[in-house]
């Protein structure tokens, strides 16, 4: 009996600590890196005079930062289709499951949506459309209205993107250290933390 007891504790310990794959964790956390980075860019733009090299520089690699992020979505979500997540345990109420899929859904809509908003600005601002040492096509005509139009629904996406991040975290956080689940556990390696005494 004892030992019984024993071995399901042990299984329920090595479900708590089930990770998702390494490839979809290498590349969220590279997404998440990235995202900082576009962020910071377009923030810190701000320091420089319009027209000033270093402003220019920094709306090129938000740029380019950005249509990378749009790249990592596309493969993200293959991993997201092609791998099984593992169990949240101690699992979470349905409610809190359709919130968190609506921010995530949110989430990935911007991360194609935005970056496509940015060339459409560059396009139709007439501007080149800088990818890492190659230049990429226009995808509408010259349209300088049609660029304001555009970068005004950018920056408002941008600034519905800084809550959502915000929420993520804030989520994230509130399920490691109150609800006390593995939600977080399953995205960072490094967190050994047992909690086999909630399962």
């Amino acid at each position: 009996m004892v030992m019984a007891v024993t071995n399901n504790q042990r299984e329920r310990e090595a479900n708590y600590l089930q990770r998702h794959s390494r490839a979809l964790i290498t590349v969220h956390w590279l997404m998440a890196v990235l995202l900082v980075f576009v962020f910071g860019c377009i923030e810190l733009r701000e320091l420089y005079p319009k027209g000033s090299e270093p402003r220019e520089t920094l709306k090129t690699f938000h740029f380019m930062a950005g249509l990378t992020v749009f790249l990592l979505v596309w493969i993200r979500l293959a991993i997201r289709v092609k791998t099984r997540y593992p169990p949240t345990l101690p699992t979470i109420g349905l409610w809190q499951h359709r919130i968190a899929m609506a921010i995530h859904a949110l989430m990935y809509l911007l991360m194609i949506a935005m970056p496509i908003a940015g060339w459409a600005v560059l396009s139709a601002e007439g501007k080149v459309i800088p990818f890492w040492g190659i230049q990429l096509p226009a995808i509408v005509g010259e349209n300088k209205e049609l660029a304001h139009t555009i970068e005004a629904l950018h920056e408002t996406a941008g600034l519905v993107a800084y809550y959502l991040i915000g929420l993520h975290v804030l989520a994230a956080l509130s399920h490691h250290y109150i609800l006390k689940n593995n939600l977080l556990i399953r995205m960072i390696p490094m967190l050994k933390k047992k909690r086999t005494d909630t399962l």
